[in-house]
């Protein structure tokens, strides 16, 4: 549906995180950078994993569900299994949990420490049925690896 230059984005981000290393700032400049760069977003952002379930981190749209437990909706599946998620349609994964009705399709990508530990995921939803591709998971698995090997994270959040 959208050809992205996901090796020009990579360098986009390497670029916006040279010289910080702090998760926080981290995470919200990539939120903002995918948000802006991505086509056809409604929502871009990080749930961190904490106490054993995802809490709501930075990001770029409405307000969001603040907790989703391990296993529950996109998030938490992609999550507990440790793998990118591309979701045509919502309406069609069993137990979405729809925090803005305007979302159609998703994509959800885990953030795997260098030392394999979870520290959360990467969630983008789109207003358009199929906006994700296996190609856009891919290509942002990868961007999700610059900003993961740029960042220092603390033990929890």
């Amino acid at each position: 549906m959208y050809e992205m230059d996901y090796a020009l984005l990579k360098r986009q981000l390497a670029s916006l995180l040279e010289g910080e290393d702090h998760w926080l700032p981290n995470l919200a400049n990539t939120s903002a950078l995918l948000y802006e760069e991505l086509p056809d977003l409604n929502w871009a952002g990080f749930y961190l994993l904490t106490a054993g379930e995802l809490v709501l981190g930075p990001f770029q749209g409405k307000p969001a569900c603040v907790r989703i437990a391990l296993g529950r909706g996109v998030c938490g599946t992609a999550a507990q299994r440790r793998e990118s998620i591309v979701v045509p349609d919502v309406h069609a994964f069993p137990g979405h949990i729809a925090c803005d009705a305007a979302s159609r399709s998703e994509l959800v990508i885990p953030l795997i420490a260098q030392d394999g530990r979870l520290l959360g995921v990467l969630d983008l939803d789109s207003p358009t049925l199929g906006r994700f591709t296996d190609q856009d998971a891919e290509g942002l698995k990868e961007v999700v690896e610059v900003l993961v090997a740029a960042t220092i994270w603390p033990e929890k959040f």
